[in-house]
């Protein structure tokens, strides 16, 4: 018996039984290889031949995640590595490579004599001076101003800016001077910064601001008084001890500094409460400092308006600083506190045209337009522009605000060569008053509205204003401007930079006790110092950035130390000196900054309705 089954080599399979001899299996295994050799072995065939041993293993990384080839994985692996080897050679070459580097023009004459113009304020600070105050010949001085005096209620006064080479700390002008550092400060601000001067600026106002907040009751919402002067300068009395009579390093006082106070200053409080306010807005990243200055101006300002009358009216300080009237100061003063506060009072005061009646801006007069510590009225002119250049606020301001704008146009005018309003020196000096003394801090204060006005003009998309029938460009104004800086700077008859420190050739005899006593271990009393006064030698100590008070109106100066009509610097035209210099500096292409005065303010119309709820059928 036999049993037929299927080949897997192809051919059949015959199962034979027990008894097939050895011969007929050789022959039958010969068949069979013969059978193999004549057809190709698929892979599950040839897979039983070669068996489990003999397969090539493919091998894997184990990423976590994910599971990869391991050839994938060192091919990634290398790529990444060769780019990583390339990128750092690359850069390597880079850096190693030499650039031209362009360096960025050097600062012109504007900006170097800014940097030197603000370090007189250094040099003017009383009390305990901070430690980076940089002026090696000046120390602590008058710390006990006003503990002397027992009159008054205000015990601590120390700190503050003596007002010019003497050490009296006039309130009256000292605040100005802050006001106008700080409108420069909100309109150049970059300009500042790209001095790298706005940290500088910023100190000394505040050194100013918190003197001022210690000279009256800050915390009050109503006072009833505040302090005008610390010092005396009346030498009519004989030869008491006091801060004109002596001639003395401030360090070296010894004398009694008498405190006076008022009970009617309206020009004074305003002034006082245009400078705090105008700080306020130059510190309004600092909300608590801020606000402490807005409080105080809001107080001052009430109090200026409430208890009327001229702060200079009956003492001293007619002879020094006679204000001739607090009109100015009520428009000046309610154009900050609009600024500062945004409300809409403030705003409605200054455009009150029977206060600009009283304060002469419908009369003229010699003095029109020219800005200074005593006539307000111009700056409150060009502030109140402003308005109504970028805001344009409309009824019920519009028509006062045009009449501010038309009046503003009128004294720039003035200022241009092609009008004869103001007199020139044959160096080209303009003689805003008139021929009289001490004429460049009219001077610095008239180059900074014209460049101030030019760059508004310039801002608000306007190329020029118009003088009668003729159309004058913004760039008359700022040519106006440089020319008299530049006279100012040494490009004048006597080849001499009315500014101390700056260039070759600059006064050296400066009427300024502190600069021209030495600071060694000797201490000279009141009159011991007298020496000093009258030497023929130039002073020991420089007063940088002191600007003198200027040529006469013959071009003419006299480098003497004990006339004080030429030689004598002032805090007020130092302020003005700044922000002439910070608003020319840089060149015509750093605009002002147009926003942040108006960070106070409200929109100037209401909010319009929301539109109404789509129509549903």
């Amino acid at each position: 018996m036999s049993m037929y089954g299927r080949d897997p080599w192809g051919g059949s399979l015959e199962i034979a039984a027990d008894s097939a001899t050895d011969d007929d299996r050789s022959r039958n295994l010969h068949d069979f290889d013969r059978a193999a050799l004549s057809r190709p072995l698929d892979e599950t065939q040839q897979s039983w031949l070669l068996g489990p041993g003999e397969q090539k293993k493919k091998r894997y990384v184990d990423l976590g995640c994910i599971i990869v080839s391991r050839k994938i994985f060192l091919w990634t692996v290398g790529v990444i590595l060769g780019v990583g080897l390339l990128a750092g050679f690359i850069s390597l070459i880079v850096k190693t490579v030499p650039r031209h580097h362009h360096r960025p023009p050097p600062p012109d004459n504007y900006t170097l004599a800014l940097q030197k113009a603000l370090m007189f304020f250094n040099a003017q600070r009383s009390g305990k001076l901070p430690k980076h105050n940089n002026v090696s010949w000046r120390g602590n001085s008058c710390v006990n101003d006003g503990k002397s005096d027992s009159s008054t209620i205000f015990k601590d006064l120390a700190g503050g800016y003596y007002d010019a080479g003497d050490a009296i700390k006039f309130n009256f002008p000292q605040s100005f001077a802050m006001t106008m550092l700080s409108w420069s400060v909100i309109e150049y601000s970059a300009k500042y910064e790209a001095a790298g001067e706005l940290n500088h600026v910023k100190e000394i106002i505040k050194w100013g601001t918190d003197y001022f907040l210690k000279t009256f009751n800050s915390t009050a919402d109503t006072i009833d008084r505040i302090v005008a002067q610390v010092g005396q300068g009346d030498t009519s009395g004989g030869p008491t001890p006091n801060d004109h009579y002596c001639w003395m390093r401030p360090e070296d006082i010894d004398y009694d500094r008498p405190v006076t106070e008022c009970h009617s200053c309206s020009d004074l409080a305003a002034e006082m409460a245009a400078a705090l306010a105008s700080a306020s807005i130059v510190f309004k990243d600092n909300k608590a400092y801020s606000q402490k200055l807005v409080h105080g101006a809001k107080a001052l300002y009430k109090f200026s308006r409430d208890q009327r009358g001229r702060y200079s009216a009956g003492n001293e300080a007619a002879t020094f600083y006679n204000s001739t009237s607090y009109w100015d100061e009520f428009v000046w003063g309610a154009a900050w506190m609009y600024y500062a506060t945004g409300n809409a009072s403030y705003l409605q005061l200054a455009t009150t045209p029977g206060l600009a009646k009283h304060a002469g801006a419908f009369w003229g007069g010699p003095y029109y337009g020219v800005l200074n510590w005593d006539n307000k009225l111009p700056g409150a002119q060009v502030l109140l522009s402003r308005l109504r250049l970028f805001l344009s606020p409309g009824y019920p301001y519009e028509e006062i605000l045009k009449t501010f704008h038309n009046q503003t146009s009128i004294f720039m005018c003035s200022f241009l060569p092609y009008f004869t309003t103001f007199n020139r020196t044959r160096g080209g000096m303009i003689q805003l008053n008139h021929g009289a003394p001490q004429p460049l801090q009219y001077v610095v204060n008239a180059a900074f509205l014209a460049t101030l006005f030019s760059d508004y003009m310039r801002a608000a998309d306007t190329p020029g204003w118009y003088c009668g029938p003729h159309f004058y460009s913004t760039d008359n104004l700022r040519e106006f401007a440089q020319t008299q800086m530049d006279y100012i700077l040494g490009r004048n008859p006597q080849k001499m930079s009315y500014v101390v420190g700056f260039g070759n050739h600059y006064p050296k005899h400066v009427h300024h006790r502190g600069a021209s006593i030495p600071k060694t271990k000797i201490k000279y009393n009141c009159k011991g110092g007298w020496k000093w006064r009258d030497s023929k030698k130039p002073n020991p100590n420089t007063v940088i950035g002191a600007m003198v008070a200027g040529p006469d109106r013959h071009d003419g100066f006299h480098d003497v130390r004990s006339n004080y009509n030429y030689t004598e610097p002032t805090l007020a035209g130092n302020a003005g000196l700044v922000a002439a210099l910070v608003a020319l500096s840089g060149g015509a292409d750093m605009e002002i900054d147009k926003n942040t005065i108006f960070s106070a303010v409200p929109p100037m119309f209401p909010t319009p309705p929301p539109p109404p709820a789509p129509w549903r059928p």
